[in-house]
């Protein structure tokens, strides 16, 4: 039988590589009725601000063909409610909890930061600098060297556990942006977020989205994702997490031959409730075909 298990360092250690896309899983709790979530390699819950976000106006998500545009905004109740509210609720399940945290400065990263340190069962955060859909912050700081290293060296400040940094795809060369975070103190990196599009109603000639572009995820972007996996593979020493358009066991292989220590599933629970545990049987299924014996195999 495969080991599907992966230590990613610095106590982070999985069960097998399949993670939930922060913002399309809730707070687990949602999917519990049709998911085990002690199964799953780890929950990755939605972003999480310093303060309560209302989002942005409706209508924020759209279908697209064979994805979706999405403007949701990271509405959250803040970091204290999590806290208090959610945290007691899902600290003893058996899979290791990850917070995504954003902010409009370095120094509210900072801050959630501290704030998580006090939470046990909290084993990971996962920095956005990557969100294409808020007016302050968010992809701003990953599209500059610069802005990456400002927030993660903040974050690295006030989080000593493992620093998942989330890269956005909207950049020229994903490559420099990775090397950068790596050397400010990133444990791993994450990618890709969501890739800035819009659509057009044409028979109202105005933008769908409120917010006129939003993020674009869904299977239309896994082969870039693979590609800028690829190329982030080999130009860290730290490990890569990838995500983007994964909706089955065989999207997740592509990403670990790319060169993904784990992944991350998004889009596809929207899709497929079941979708994360889906996707661990059909990784362990195809190994124990190909009788690999554990995932560093697959690199390519």
């Amino acid at each position: 039988m495969v080991d599907l298990s992966i230590d990613l360092g610095k106590g982070l250690r999985l069960a097998n590589p399949v993670m939930t896309a922060s913002g399309t899983f809730g707070y687990g709790l949602e999917f519990a009725d049709v998911v085990d979530l002690n199964r799953l390699g780890a929950i990755i819950v939605k972003g999480t601000t310093l303060n309560p976000r209302q989002g942005n106006p409706y209508p924020r998500m759209a279908e697209t063909p064979s994805g979706m545009l999405n403007a949701v905004g990271l509405q959250n109740k803040g970091v204290d409610y999590f806290i208090s509210e959610i945290y007691p609720k899902i600290k003893d399940l058996e899979s290791p909890l990850i917070v995504n945290v954003s902010g409009s400065q370095p120094e509210d990263y900072a801050e959630v930061c501290r704030r998580l340190s006090s939470l046990e069962r909290v084993k990971a955060v996962e920095i956005n600098i990557s969100c294409p859909n808020v007016k302050q912050g968010g992809m701003a700081f990953g599209t500059t060297c610069s802005g990456a290293e400002k927030v993660t060296s903040a974050a690295r400040e006030s989080w000593d556990r493992h620093l998942i940094v989330k890269l956005s795809p909207n950049v020229t060369d994903i490559t420099e942006i990775a090397r950068a975070v790596e050397a400010t103190g990133a444990d791993s990196v994450s990618l890709v977020n969501t890739f800035l599009g819009m659509a057009i109603d044409v028979e109202r000639r105005r933008p769908v989205l409120s917010t006129v572009t939003g993020g674009l995820s869904g299977p239309c972007i896994r082969p870039i994702a693979v590609r800028m996996v690829w190329q982030t593979a080999k130009s860290v020493k730290i490990p890569v997490i990838g995500l983007g358009g994964i909706m089955d066991g065989r999207d997740a292989l592509e990403f670990l031959m790319a060169g993904a220590s784990a992944v991350e599933i998004g889009t596809a629970n929207f899709v497929n409730p079941s979708a994360t545990e889906d996707v661990i049987d059909e990784i362990s299924e195809y190994c124990n075909r190909h009788g690999i014996e554990s995932l560093s195999e697959l690199r390519i």
